[in-house]
């Protein structure tokens, strides 16, 4: 690495950076799922949860495997231009620069990790109520456990408490909703449970980075009647 222009990892990869010491002191990035084990084992290392890439001096690093694309579009770029890298992403089929972070992409993988848990049994019994009204007291009740036993277990499984595992579903039923040819971001909004589309611009903006409008027009499905 000391005599390389620069020094790459994809995914995990960055584990084998941050143990080699080159990453102290400096900002990374890698799977989300895996970025709060990162930061735990290598304290000295800003990791970052959302980026699909980060560049550090002469160190970069990736989210999935496939922000690694995105990287390689970007190092094409600092190389050889915007020209290249973008006619490089239409030969592959793929975003130049993808809106947001990794967040989007997380959700409802989140949400999967183990059905049978406190979480997943949450998450199934939201999922049909997101248009409803709901509180912490309600949920517990619904698993039968205390208030501050659903707050444990879902600290413990997932990281996020109970109003946040809500709004991430919610995200994640707003971005399906949107990927609908014809859907209008204000249908999607209450569809979700947003109960305006001023409350999902925020959400938006907080959660990915971008407007609805902006993750429609990108992961929308096809409009056969309008030709895109």
């Amino acid at each position: 690495a000391r005599h390389a222009a620069r020094c790459c990892a994809v995914c995990t990869g960055a584990f084998v950076l941050a143990r080699a010491g080159l990453l102290d002191g400096r900002r990374a990035v890698t799977h989300w799922l895996d970025a709060a084990a990162l930061q735990a084992q290598y304290p000295a290392v800003a990791v970052q949860d959302d980026a699909i890439y980060l560049r550090d001096g002469r160190y970069y690093t990736s989210a999935g495997i496939a922000a690694g694309m995105d990287l390689a579009l970007a190092l094409v770029e600092e190389d050889q231009g915007r020209a290249a890298a973008l006619a490089a992403a239409k030969r592959l089929v793929v975003f130049y620069k993808r809106p947001g972070g990794q967040r989007q992409f997380s959700s409802e993988l989140l949400a999967q990790a183990d059905p049978q848990g406190v979480h997943g049994r949450l998450a199934g019994w939201l999922r049909p109520r997101l248009q409803q009204q709901l509180d912490v007291e309600q949920m517990a009740a619904a698993l039968a456990i205390s208030v501050r036993t659903l707050h444990r277990r879902l600290q413990q499984e997932a990281g996020v408490s109970p109003a946040q595992l809500l709004l991430r579903l919610r995200m994640e039923a707003a971005c399906a909703l949107l990927e609908r040819p014809g859907m209008s971001v204000k249908r999607a909004a209450h569809q979700a449970g947003f109960a305006s589309e001023y409350n999902l611009r925020r959400a938006f903006a907080a959660q990915l980075g971008v407007a609805p409008s902006a993750y429609q027009a990108r992961f929308g499905g096809w409009d056969a009647d309008a030709g895109i």
